[in-house]
């Protein structure tokens, strides 16, 4: 079973954030905010795709469901 902490400190270790917020309480469902530079050019597809790669076998064995708000700093600066 997977919880917040551990999500968050392996999307740090693969993806330079400037800001990760990682939620979740049941061990499966969780919601995510993730500012990076490596965002920046990229469409929200790619995006999803750089957090589900970092995650890896978690998101076919622990998580069952991950929200993701994926942003730029500049985006999220705009906020």
């Amino acid at each position: 079973m997977a919880d917040a902490q551990s999500l968050d400190a392996i999307i740090r270790g693969a993806i330079d954030c400037t800001h990760l917020d990682v939620r979740g309480d049941d061990g499966v469902h969780f919601e995510a905010l993730v500012v990076s530079p490596a965002f920046a050019g990229l469409n929200r597809v790619r995006r999803h795709q750089m957090v589900y790669a970092a995650l890896g076998d978690r998101m076919k064995q622990e998580v069952h469901a991950l929200a993701l708000r994926t942003l730029s700093p500049e985006e999220w600066q705009g906020q």
